[in-house]
C-alpha cells in the first residue's frame, strides 16, 4: 500500500456513487497484472437448478487435497455478475486462489427482487453441495472449503454459516468464512431500497433474517474486513459487530481495518501489486484448512 495509492483512493469519497463505482474498476482493473499462464479455468458450471446457478472454477495442474476457496461477488442484491468484461473482475479473485495452490470457485447466483431472502443462503447450500460432491475429481479437498464474499456477498455468506437451517451438512461443511463489508443485523438502520428488494417491505421479518445471532454462536472460524473509505454505513456495522462480538464473548472478533481501500478493492487488488488483502486471506485461508 503505497500513499499515492491510499491517496488515489480517497479521492473517490465514500459514498457509492458512479464515480466511485466506475473509477475504482476502471483504476484497479488496470493495475491487475495479469492471470497467471498455470491457471485453469472452467466456466459456467451449473450448481443448482436456477440458471443464474452457475460457477466458475480455477486451478492448476495436478493437485491432491486442495482447500478449495470461494468468492462471492456484492451488488447490492439486485446486481452483479462472476464475470465482468472487458475487466478482470472476478477472474483475478479465482486466479488468486490458483496461484496459491488452491481451487477457486466463483459463484453468480439469482437476484432480488425476484429472488428475495432466503435465497442468498440457499444458493450456497447448493454451491456448497456441488464442492463437496465434485471438487475432489479437480484435485480439491470437499473437507477444506472457506467461503468469502464482499458487500452483498459477505451477507449471503453470513446467512448461510449463521442459519443452520440452509446447511449443506450439519455444521455447515466450511472450515472458515471471510466476511468483507457486509450488512450482518437486518433489523439495525432503515432499510434502503436494495434491503426491501431483497428481505420485502414487512419489518417485522427481518429479525428471521439477521445474521447477528448465528455468527456469534457458530464454531466456524470468522475473519472480518471493514476498509477505510467504506461508507459511513459499513463503518457502523462493523463497530456493532465488534460490540456485539465482545459483548457475548468478553474478546475481540478478527477484525482487519483495511487501512487505504474503499467497498471495491478488497477483492478489485488481488492479483495486483497492492498485496494485503492478498497476504490476509492466504494466513487465514492457511490457517484453517491446517
Amino acid at each position: 500500500m503505497t500513499p499515492e495509492f491510499r491517496a488515489q483512493i480517497d479521492a473517490f469519497g465514500r459514498e457509492l456513487t458512479p464515480e466511485l463505482l466506475g473509477g475504482t474498476s476502471m483504476m484497479m482493473a488496470g493495475l491487475f497484472e495479469g492471470m497467471d499462464p498455470q491457471t485453469i479455468e472452467e466456466e459456467d458450471i451449473a450448481y443448482g437448478p436456477d440458471p443464474r446457478h452457475r460457477l466458475d472454477l480455477y486451478r492448476e495442474q495436478n493437485l491432491k487435497d486442495a482447500p478449495v476457496f470461494v468468492f462471492v461477488h456484492g451488488g447490492g442484491f439486485i446486481m452483479g455478475d462472476k464475470r465482468n468484461p472487458p475487466g478482470p473482475f472476478y477472474r483475478n479473485v479465482g486466479d488468486f486462489a490458483a496461484r496459491q495452490g488452491w481451487i477457486g470457485v466463483v459463484p453468480t447466483y439469482p437476484l432480488a427482487p425476484d429472488h428475495p431472502w432466503p435465497a442468498g443462503p440457499e444458493g450456497l447450500r447448493h454451491v456448497v453441495e456441488w464442492i463437496r460432491a465434485n471438487v475432489a475429481d479437480y484435485g480439491g479437498d470437499p473437507d477444506k472449503i472457506v467461503l468469502s464474499g464482499q458487500s452483498a456477498g459477505a451477507v449471503h455468506v453470513a446467512s448461510y454459516v449463521a442459519h443452520s437451517d440452509h446447511h449443506a451438512v450439519p455444521g455447515g461443511g466450511v472450515r472458515g468464512a471471510v466476511l468483507m463489508s457486509g450488512l450482518y443485523d437486518t433489523t439495525a438502520g432503515e432499510p434502503n431500497d436494495n434491503h426491501r428488494a431483497y428481505y420485502g417491505d414487512d419489518a417485522s421479518k427481518y429479525a428471521a433474517a439477521n445474521c447477528v445471532p448465528g455468527l456469534l454462536a457458530t464454531d466456524t472460524p470468522l475473519c472480518f474486513t471493514v476498509s477505510e473509505f467504506d461508507p459511513p454505513l459499513f463503518q457502523a456495522e462493523a463497530a456493532r459487530t465488534v460490540a456485539a462480538w465482545g459483548k457475548a464473548k468478553s474478546s475481540f472478533p478478527e477484525m482487519h481495518y483495511l487501512i487505504g481501500h474503499n467497498h471495491l478493492t478488497p477483492s478489485q487488488s488481488l492479483g495486483s501489486p497492492v498485496k494485503d488483502v492478498e497476504a490476509l486471506l492466504t494466513d487465514f485461508v492457511e490457517r484453517v484448512t491446517a
